[in-house]
């Protein structure tokens, strides 16, 4: 593991617990720390020569200035270099009582050019360095110092962040997985930095489901009718709801399972959780909600160039994480690759049906048959199997045009909606024996009774129909669209307003109720009065007492405490759809309110906008 830590030293408070966990460390794995302090003498210099003008008449003679040129600069030298031994001379006591083994350096210059030139030419395994120094201030992120070192000097970094007030290490490591080998790396180093600071380990993946969404909606207005009709929006919609959201959610479901078998493999149990939204924002409630003690991610992530220096989500988490932050430049490519369709055989006949479709669309349509068959329980797929499965998904005329037969519209087909509360796939028509996704059994579905969801929704007041971008309708109860026009008009609302749009739309739900919109919308109304979330852990929000939700039966066809949570959960839960269960190495989970749980995760009573209104988070004792 890590052998030889670098640790620049400020003595500012991030320095200091930077010290306190490279000693914690060092001990734990036997590594030696090389402390170092960079000061700026020939900047003194520099000034002072600038300065020298507005020296008094008596200063200005040759003979005396150049005396005080020599006496300033022996001081500044001088002193310097001792604030920097006295600043390694803390620490390597420190060192010395704990017996870690420490070697002090220090430097003049500009303190990040030195710190990335020492590291490029040395071997250091890992840099621990303050997130701030000591010209922090209360809007600092993080430091300059620290932010240029950490885009130069590619070696694994660790950013620490001084708590005050609160333990350094309380919570667990969490690793931030996209399926890049810097991430896989990094889940390495998290269960080697478990152990050695007996911390639990977890993992979380993101996929984002709304930006398509999101953009159609902003473009659609801008496009002229021909330029509409070519890029085909209907058509787009239809293809990410039918085919790539859901292929989105199993790919990063998979790169899940292949951490917990990394994690396993070393003999840890890996608890998994699977999360949709912006990446960089799901993984910060996550962690907020967890109260971590280290984030772990890849410097760049799986879709940036090599020669990047940061990732987008990685130097949003390094600026916005309230907890340290490792970046992982390492790689780690597994040897395993855990996916569904291994387990599913094809015939001859069947890719022969698959040949007839055009061979830009044979991989989205190859993927759609696999998860329409694993949803029935077939591990192999025939041609009559593709031919059944082509005919519900393909439009009538493409089905007609590659020779399958088109089945008949059943009006009341789109009614029957099956919703795994494992990890929220929908899927219509049928109640899966297989969930394409996660893999959960039929017991995890409960079904969408959208008669009894409408009868709910005109109990919050009339039922208005919206059109979307491209001529969906969706309904929208009294209670939900007033709860939406409490966001601020403009862009934050119709952004806000298509992802329920889209929510709505993947769980096959023709109305928008209070109970759908309200998780959604309730915490960026907390943004938008200046809530700063960023500051501190997400807090506990009242027990909520279960409110039975009409229109969902579950797996059992009774109604259960489970059923009350569904609507919300397929909103998202509460703050973003963060439902993990406790101590659970799976996806996210759908499970009724209990005491010690995630908020959020219970059922959600019938909410008053006025009582919903954004209330300040400062508290005014």
């Amino acid at each position: 593991m890590y052998r030889k830590l670098y640790l620049p030293l400020d003595n500012s408070d991030h320095s200091t617990a930077a010290a306190e966990l490279a000693i914690r460390l060092a001990r734990a794995q036997g590594a030696e720390i090389v402390g170092c302090h960079v000061y700026a003498a020939r900047l003194h210099d520099y000034r002072f020569k600038q300065m020298e003008y507005t020296l008094p008449e008596e200063y200005q003679d040759e003979a005396e200035l150049e005396r005080q040129r020599k006496i300033h600069d022996s001081l500044i030298t001088s002193g310097l270099q001792l604030i920097s031994d006295s600043y390694l001379e803390a620490t390597q006591r420190r060192c010395l009582e704990e017996g870690v083994p420490f070697t002090p350096k220090t430097f003049d210059g500009k303190n990040w050019e030195v710190l990335v030139r020492d590291i490029g030419e040395s071997d250091y395994d890992l840099v621990l360095m303050g997130a701030c120094g000591l010209g922090q201030v209360k809007e600092t992120q993080i430091g300059t110092c620290v932010d240029r070192v950490v885009r130069r000097a590619h070696r694994d970094t660790l950013v620490v962040r001084h708590r005050e007030g609160r333990e350094q290490l309380a919570g667990p490591i969490v690793v931030a997985i996209d399926g890049s080998p810097q991430s896989f790396a990094g889940l390495r180093t998290a269960l080697e930095l478990g152990r050695a600071l007996e911390l639990p380990v977890e993992a979380v993946s993101v996929y984002d489901p709304y930006l398509h969404y999101v953009l159609f909606n902003g473009i659609v207005g801008v496009l002229s009718e021909k330029a509409s009709k070519v890029f085909r929006f209907k058509e787009q919609e239809a293809l990410h709801e039918e085919i790539i959201d859901t292929g989105l959610a199993m790919i990063y479901q998979s790169h899940l399972k292949v951490a917990r078998e990394v994690a396993r493999a070393e003999g840890v149990e890996l608890p998994i959780t699977l999360l949709d939204g912006k990446a960089f924002e799901q993984v910060l409630r996550y962690v907020r909600e967890k109260d971590a003690s280290i984030l772990v991610c890849g410097r760049i992530g799986v879709h940036s160039d090599q020669d990047m220096d940061l990732g987008g989500n990685t130097e949003n988490l390094l600026r916005l994480a309230p907890c340290s932050v490792l970046l992982s430049s390492r790689t780690y490519v597994p040897p395993i690759d855990v996916r569904g369709a291994a387990s599913v055989v094809w015939t001859p006949e069947a890719n022969q049906v698959l040949e007839r479709i055009p061979c830009s669309a044979q991989g989205l349509s190859r993927t759609a048959v696999l998860r329409w068959a694993m949803e029935r329980g077939h591990s192999i797929i025939s041609q009559d199997l593709v031919t059944a499965a082509l005919g519900e998904i393909l439009p009538p005329e493409a089905s007609r045009a590659i020779g399958v037969p088109v089945p008949s519209q059943d009006p009341g087909l789109d009614f029957e909606v099956s919703i795994c509360r494992e990890c929220g796939y929908t899927a219509r028509g049928v109640r899966p024996v297989s969930c394409p996704v996660c893999g959960a059994g039929p017991e995890q579905f409960s079904s969408v009774d959208h008669r009894s969801l409408m009868a709910a929704a005109e109990s919050e007041g009339e039922v208005s129909d919206e059109l979307t971008f491209d001529n969906h309708k969706i309904g929208w109860s009294t209670d939900a669209r007033n709860l939406l026009h409490e966001m601020p008009a403009g862009y934050l609302r119709r952004r806000i307003k298509a992802k329920v749009e889209k929510v709505a739309r993947t769980r096959r739900l023709s109305v928008v109720t209070l109970q759908v919109a309200a998780p959604l919308i309730e915490p960026e109304l907390g943004r938008a009065a200046n809530a700063q979330p960023h500051q501190a852990p997400l807090e506990a929000e009242p027990e909520a007492q279960p409110v039975g939700v009409g229109g969902f039966e579950d797996g059992d066809g009774l109604e259960g405490p489970v059923d009350d949570a569904l609507l919300t959960y397929a909103a998202g839960g509460r703050g973003g759809r963060y439902v993990p269960r406790e101590a659970s190495p799976t996806v996210a989970r759908l499970r009724p309110r209990e005491e010690g749980t995630t908020p959020g995760m219970g059922a959600s009573p019938a909410v008053d906008p006025v009582e919903a209104a954004p209330r300040c988070p400062v508290r005014h004792d």
